[in-house]
């Protein structure tokens, strides 16, 4: 059922690589932070920055629980399927991930792209897998304000989305320091994400319609100086949910876990703790 992709063991902090071969004939290459001794764990689904964008929150997290991070396929190398072409495509994969796992009561963490997958995973999760969201900048819901609406960055200079993107210089990326292989592998990913978007890109003008029927508790942690996915269109986010909560995050912009990776734990604990498992021993 699976194919070790990296021989070195798992720690908190040091994933193993492997590939899962799921139903439906997809070949999954995942990292895993910790073992899974448990039969829970969190799913970390990052966005369109790559996978590289969430291994220091799937690090941190794994000191206390299983983190399980996907590789979408067709980002960094790995293959895609030409049939597999949408969210909701990645979405069922996932929950095929987790009953290929066998793990129960998960937590599904996305930031940007990855917030949407796993909001359509709650839509879709028949075999109860999931326990809780927590979604970080996601985009996937249509705004009803144009001035709320989610940036298509479409045909914009990278350096202009990086802007955009985070709200400190420190953490945008240097571009002119690329070599041709790290452009060439950023190019391939992001045709891979407009495939994932179709002709929306940025989001499914269905989905906010249909979140009323997710009954599991979501968090909504939101950079406010996110230049990408406004502040309100978090809110938003959060109130399409019959059971969400919402947790702005100062000095950070799309990707909280990376600018603000304190904060980010911290909303999440506390969401944990409050409203997941309130009561439960820390």
């Amino acid at each position: 059922m699976t194919t070790p992709a990296s021989s070195s063991p798992s720690s908190a902090s040091t994933p193993a690589t492997r590939t899962v071969d799921l139903p439906g004939g997809l070949s999954l290459t995942i990292e895993e932070f910790g073992e899974n001794t448990e039969g829970t764990g969190v799913l970390v689904l990052h966005g369109g920055g790559g996978p590289r964008t969430v291994t220091g929150i799937s690090a941190a997290l794994s000191e206390h629980v299983y983190v399980v991070k996907p590789i979408h396929p067709g980002f960094d190398g790995t293959p895609r399927p030409e049939r597999f072409d949408t969210v909701a495509d990645l979405a069922i994969a996932y929950l095929d991930l987790l009953d290929t796992l066998d793990l129960k009561d998960v937590m599904v963490i996305g930031n940007s792209i990855g917030g949407w997958i796993a909001a359509e995973m709650a839509l879709r999760d028949n075999h109860g897998r999931i326990g809780a969201l927590t979604l970080l900048n996601a985009v996937g819901i249509h705004a009803h304000m144009v001035e709320n609406r989610v940036v298509d960055p479409r045909g914009m200079a990278p350096a202009d989305i990086s802007q955009l993107s985070f709200a400190k210089a420190e953490f945008r990326p240097d571009f002119a320091s690329f070599t041709d292989e790290q452009r060439a592998a950023g190019a391939a990913n992001q045709q891979t994400l407009a495939v994932y978007g179709g002709e929306h890109f940025t989001y499914d003008p269905k989905l906010r319609a249909r979140l009323h029927r997710v009954t599991v508790p979501v968090l909504v942690v939101w950079g406010e100086e996110d230049g990408i996915a406004p502040l309100k269109y978090g809110r938003g986010y959060a109130d399409s949910f019959p059971n969400g909560h919402f947790a702005p995050i100062s000095d950070a912009a799309h990707f909280p876990q990376i600018e603000q990776l304190g904060a980010t734990l911290g909303a999440i604990a506390d969401f944990v703790s409050t409203v997941v498992k309130p009561g439960a021993a820390g």
